[in-house]
């Protein structure tokens, strides 16, 4: 069988922001795809470009002479769909030193799935379209058997007469069939040593589901589209035993879109981790609304969970009406205090900008950010992603810059209510202002119970007059726009 290559886009050295944090995760899509390509007794290796500084440190594993070059990106980690310019250059630049080797390059991901003919125009051989594992398998063998690909779905090339598109391939209903991602192939003692510097403990990645069948109307679904499947619970168990016990993660970061939405499924699970007696802590992504339905709280709490991520996004019922939400302020704030009650921290996801948007509407998310306090925040300003309604709103003004070149620029990329510069300070703003209080929080839950508090809160506790002075250096600036 002949041998692939594979690697993702994803430089984590190329990201300051998340490189500054230090909670890298393997690739979890990448390994997928090799380890059903190993199933089929291909010949697999893996170039694991989070670990590494640039796309050129690939070419000592390109003179192992492989004959196919798979760039297959994480669609489980949210930033391989902001589809960030750095990681489009280093895809581009993989491609191109795979060529000089001699490599079929074949590349899947939500980037080159919206922009197929700059992919194929800058390297790739083949574009798989969406979710890529079976088209994957059946590509390569279809070209190892000299087989046309006229009639084969999910996938785009180029041939002397132009372009092919053969359109997307159906999604897989029984994930199941998928093997465990190939775990084997990663450096594990190297996310292990980045986790324990910058978080103090080990956390890994596990997906429970594939899709999400809510509209709202930012949100792109380039690879796994409307529809939502779940894997056995039976399964998610294995593999949680694998990673807990044999590479000691303590805690786990399931990167569903949506947790736990089928059916009974959370209670199934909830009871099987307390039978295996399986020890760790995890958080998921959930929606306030999903969070009120009966017993969901209870059963993260009994599964072991300890942060729920909400997609908050505005405290003005306003914008996340005009957003296809389809939550209320309301619900947000019963989350927040029913997860509190159960002892699982909450994390808000904000954003900024929606068109429409004015200082009420920011108004708004300030006051329920202050009212709620919950335990983290994410900021971000409105992302334009092919395929949304929001991008075809706005895609007329969109012009020649339509990505951010990595997580932290918070550009924005359209005409709103404010200047594009006014966005980066309010988000700094919000962000010292939220850190001011939590830091002054802290100070006096102190002095009353010294002993309770660990060394990290007491140094965040510390950091709330540096917090003060920011938010009132933020505040003079808003002040320009008069707003703060």
């Amino acid at each position: 069988m002949p041998s692939i290559l594979f690697t993702h886009s994803y430089f984590l050295a190329l990201d300051p922001k998340q490189q500054k944090a230090g909670n890298a995760y393997p690739p979890l899509g990448t390994l997928y795809a090799a380890a059903l390509l190993r199933n089929h007794n291909h010949e697999v290796s893996l170039f694991d470009s989070m670990l590494f500084d640039s796309p050129e440190q690939i070419i000592p594993y390109l003179q192992n002479h492989p004959k196919y070059l798979v760039i297959y990106d994480d669609g489980f980690n949210y930033l391989t769909k902001m589809c960030l310019t750095n990681m489009r250059e280093a895809a581009f630049r993989m491609s191109h030193l795979g060529k000089q080797f001699d490599c079929t390059v074949i590349i899947c991901s939500s980037d080159s799935t919206d922009h197929y003919s700059m992919y194929l125009a800058n390297g790739a051989d083949y574009v798989i379209f969406g979710e890529g594992e079976m088209t994957l398998l059946e590509l390569i063998g279809k070209l190892e058997a000299k087989e046309s690909l006229q009639q084969m779905p999910g996938l785009a090339y180029k041939t002397e007469q132009g372009i092919f598109n053969n359109g997307r391939r159906n999604v897989i209903r029984n994930l199941d069939e998928l093997p465990f991602p190939a775990w084997d192939m990663v450096n594990i003692e190297a996310y292990k040593k980045l986790w324990k510097k910058k978080q103090k403990f080990f956390s890994l990645n596990v997906v429970s589901s594939r899709g999400c069948t809510f509209k709202c109307n930012w949100c792109a679904k380039p690879l796994f589209g409307n529809r939502y499947h779940a894997r056995s619970v039976a399964s998610v168990i294995n593999e949680l035993k694998l990673l807990v016990n044999t590479f000691d993660a303590e805690h786990i970061w399931f990167c569903d879109d949506i947790f736990g939405l089928k059916p009974g499924w959370l209670q199934e699970f909830a009871e099987a981790v307390q039978k295996e007696n399986l020890k760790f802590k995890f958080k998921i992504q959930s929606r306030a609304d999903l969070l009120l339905e009966k017993d969901t709280v209870k059963h993260l709490a009994l599964a072991g969970c300890d942060e729920v991520w909400i997609g908050a996004e505005s405290g003005s019922q306003k914008i996340l009406d005009a957003m296809d939400k389809g939550t209320t302020v309301e619900q947000i704030y019963m989350s927040r205090m029913l997860l509190k009650k159960f002892n699982i921290r909450s994390a808000f996801f904000l954003q900024f900008g929606y068109p429409g948007e004015t200082k009420e509407d920011i108004d708004s998310t300030l006051k329920m950010v202050m009212d709620l306090m919950p335990d983290n925040i994410g900021i971000s300003v409105t992302y334009p992603l092919p395929g949304t309604k929001l991008f075809e709103k706005v895609n007329a003004e969109l012009k020649e810059k339509t990505n951010w070149k990595h997580s932290d620029e918070l550009a924005m990329m359209f005409t709103n209510t404010y200047p594009k510069e006014f966005y980066k300070i309010l988000q700094r703003y919000v962000h010292s202002r939220y850190r001011e209080k939590q830091g002054y929080s802290l100070i006096k839950n102190y002095f009353a119970q010294p002993k309770k508090y660990k060394i990290k809160k007491v140094l965040l506790a510390g950091k709330a007059f540096y917090y003060s002075i920011l938010r009132l250096a933020k505040q003079r600036e808003l002040k320009k726009f008069h707003l703060g």
